[in-house]
């Protein structure tokens, strides 16, 4: 629901065993996945400040119940992707990011320079890297698929060991 320019976004926490993340969506889709490291006042600032300025924050666990459901399934190991709308925004580089951070299949990880590459902007390693940090949907959008050209594991928005815990899950370390 969006009144006078100002976009509901509902949001819950999702703990499922040693997980716990917040999750946030409008009417159109998720348009966020914190990870355990991050509070509430993370949310709300990446809400108002950077994607929905002047936007309200509601509680409405029955809202998200499906989007935990699905992503309780995929820590469980029981699903390889969320089906529900997204809403998530950014300029068209992030957006071209994203859209290739969606293709790459579970239990597959590729490098930075592997999306510049997949985005026609081989030289924008850095930029890409910048965009994935960017990404709103962590899992939903699987930033977690991507490390660094030696094999190495490199910075992740939710944290180290949010990504390799599900990188452990997808068995990929």
């Amino acid at each position: 629901m969006e009144t006078n320019n100002q976009t509901l976004i509902r949001w819950t926490v999702l703990t499922h065993e040693d997980w716990s993340l917040h999750l946030a969506a409008t009417s159109q889709g998720l348009c966020f996945i914190g990870s355990q490291q991050q509070a509430f006042d993370e949310l709300a600032q990446w809400a108002n400040a950077r994607r929905l300025p002047g936007s309200s924050l509601v509680r409405d666990d029955a809202y998200l119940q499906a989007y935990a459901d699905q992503l309780a399934e995929y820590l469980q190991g029981k699903r390889q992707s969320l089906d529900l709308p997204l809403d998530y925004r950014g300029t068209p580089f992030q957006m071209a990011v994203w859209q290739a951070l969606r293709e790459i299949p579970y239990g597959k990880t590729v490098s930075y320079s592997d999306i510049a590459e997949r985005i026609q902007r081989p030289a924008a390693v850095r930029a890409v890297g910048a965009a994935i940090g960017a990404n709103p949907v962590l899992i939903a959008v699987p930033c977690h698929r991507v490390i660094g050209k030696s094999g190495a594991l490199t910075g992740y928005r939710g944290g180290m060991d949010m990504k390799t815990g599900l990188l452990d899950l997808e068995q990929l370390t």
